[in-house]
């Protein structure tokens, strides 16, 4: 499936909910909670989502890619801090439940990232900014090529007599 806009994208709208969810979280945190730590949090988990859209948005898979990754590292950060604000001994116990949650949301998102990244490094696209009619047309010709020879070589190999090393052995 092509996605046309990023908000449409399950794993900004999953990056988004990260947001929403930590930043409820802190509305309820205990006041303890210092303000440094609350305002990295909160731009950590921002961050996912708004390095997603701006990847996105930008127009050449290596640039995407770069994003993906710094969301994905965002994630990790945001992943962190949960950990480490769960490890404080004065932290009520409703919170910690809270904090599994939120950070199998980021856990997550970060495994959506991976597996969109991995993708795209397997592309031979460059992204819709190098694209114009010429590109869309070799691409085009080229992929109907490999699609042509691919069925010309299973053509031939159908006509190798059976036992030949380059023919594939029949399915039993």
């Amino acid at each position: 499936m092509t996605y046309q806009r990023f908000e449409d994208l399950p794993v900004w709208q999953a990056a988004a909910d990260l947001y929403d969810r930590v930043d409820d979280f802190l509305n309820a945190a205990p006041p303890r909670l210092s303000r440094s730590y609350r305002d990295q949090l909160e731009r950590a988990a921002l961050s996912v989502s708004n390095n997603i859209a701006e990847g996105f948005e930008r127009g050449t898979t290596n640039e995407l890619l770069a994003f993906l990754y710094i969301a994905r590292g965002s994630a990790g950060e945001v992943r962190s801090m949960l950990i480490l604000l769960s490890r404080r001994p004065w932290l009520p116990a409703d919170l910690k439940s809270e904090i599994s949650d939120l950070r199998s949301i980021a856990e997550s998102c970060s495994r959506q990232l991976r597996a969109w990244a991995d993708s795209l490094q397997n592309s031979d696209i460059a992204g819709p900014r190098h694209l114009n009619d010429k590109t869309r047309d070799n691409y085009a010709k080229s992929t109907a090529r490999k699609k042509g020879a691919g069925e010309f070589q299973s053509l031939l190999q159908k006509h190798l007599p059976a036992g030949h090393p380059l023919r594939p052995p029949s399915p039993e």
